[in-house]
């Protein structure tokens, strides 16, 4: 990840690292306390104080503990970094809300903003915070701030934050993607930077030194499938009208307790209402696959005319369009007609499931048998 670009109009000496992402906000913090220790300093050029506080006593005496760091002159007379690790009062916890603990963060607020020593550079990480806090909001303005929060699954759009943090992380071990096996990966392993960083690991040390490339089937093997997992493996063997693995992973979530409509509604409908829209915006504007913000581009420019029957985000901020990207990349299998019949059955079986008492399993098979073959294999 490319270094935060510092904010002039804040002190320089005063770091604040925060977010819901535990594994990320621990890493900066680890390199920035690194990256400004004096050079030849050494042990003696970092104090690290634990933040991990057992109760509102426990808090208070260790604000007083960081206060002491930041006005304790370094050993020998150089310059150190003061890192505040870890603080677990300041969200919305019993620790957090106690009126000593509260107090105690505000007065340590008051020593940063009264001005740390030149030679001193001020860490703070943590990772639940209550924004709404007075603390908090001098710290944002006072302080160099970096955020990571773990990506928001229910909007649109994370999955491509997400590959780019793993293509970095990948191309540190060496490893490169096959074709649609990241947007696989990523959707397996989830939006958790420390869950990410494990699954690498494991495919690093599964793939060996003469394999650098991963593929689908590795991932399959290697990576438990998520719940976002299961829903984009059943749309990418209806995409490749591939019906045995598509029966084969309906039954597969069956047996896990998913229910029938969940399944259609979840995996199956978006799938299909989002090819029918790939194909009439490859027909009318052919936006090009080589990138997604290629893509991504020649959608953004479109006026609402153009765009107002096209998936949003849930936010409201703006189109929802990376489901429509892959969705591109995967629509030529089908025809307009049979995309149109694919609807139909979609709707008889969500008809069946929630007015009659067939079997689930039974009503899915038939849609997706119907769904997948060809016409003319259908007309037979």
């Amino acid at each position: 990840m490319a270094a935060k670009k510092k904010d002039s109009t804040k002190a320089e000496n005063i770091h604040v690292v925060v977010g819901t992402d535990e594994a990320q906000v621990k890493e900066t913090a680890l390199k920035l306390s690194r990256d400004l220790s004096p050079a030849g300093a050494g042990e003696f050029g970092l104090e690290v104080v634990d933040g991990n506080a057992d109760n509102a006593e426990h808090a208070v005496a260790i604000v007083a503990q960081v206060v002491e760091a930041i006005q304790t002159i370094g050993f020998f007379g150089q310059g150190k970094v003061v890192w505040f690790k870890g603080c677990n009062f300041m969200g919305e916890g019993v620790t957090a809300k106690a009126q000593s603990a509260v107090d105690a963060l505000d007065a340590l607020v008051k020593v940063l903003e009264a001005g740390v020593p030149a030679d001193v550079q001020f860490i703070l990480s943590v990772s639940g915070v209550d924004k709404r806090r007075s603390a908090w909001l001098k710290l944002d303005k006072l302080a160099q701030v970096q955020v990571f929060d773990v990506p928001d699954t229910t909007r649109g759009g994370w999955e491509h934050d997400v590959e780019s943090m793993v293509e970095e992380r990948a191309a540190e071990h060496g490893l490169t993607f096959e074709s649609g096996a990241l947007s696989l990966f990523v959707l397996m392993a989830g939006a958790h930077t420390q869950q990410t960083l494990n699954e690498l690991d494991k495919l690093d040390l599964y793939l060996g030194p003469e394999r650098r490339e991963v593929r689908k089937d590795d991932i399959r093997t290697m990576v438990p499938m998520t719940h976002s997992g299961a829903v984009f493996e059943i749309g990418d063997a209806i995409g490749k009208r591939d019906l045995r693995r598509a029966l084969e992973l309906m039954d597969r979530r069956l047996e896990v307790g998913d229910n029938a409509i969940g399944i259609l509604m979840a995996a199956v409908i978006p799938k299909i209402r989002n090819f029918v829209l790939a194909q009439d915006i490859m027909e009318r504007h052919r936006p090009s696959l080589t990138s997604y913000s290629s893509f991504a581009a020649v959608l953004n420019r479109l006026p609402e005319s153009e765009t107002a029957h096209l998936p949003k985000k849930k936010d409201g901020s703006g189109l929802n369009v990376y489901p429509l990207f892959l969705a591109a990349q995967e629509c030529g299998k089908f025809k307009r007609s049979e995309l149109r019949r694919a609807l139909d059955e979609c709707l008889k079986a969500n008809h069946r499931l929630v007015t009659t008492s067939l079997d689930g399993r039974l009503v899915l098979s038939q849609m997706l048998t119907r769904m997948l073959v060809s016409e003319k294999a259908a007309a037979v």
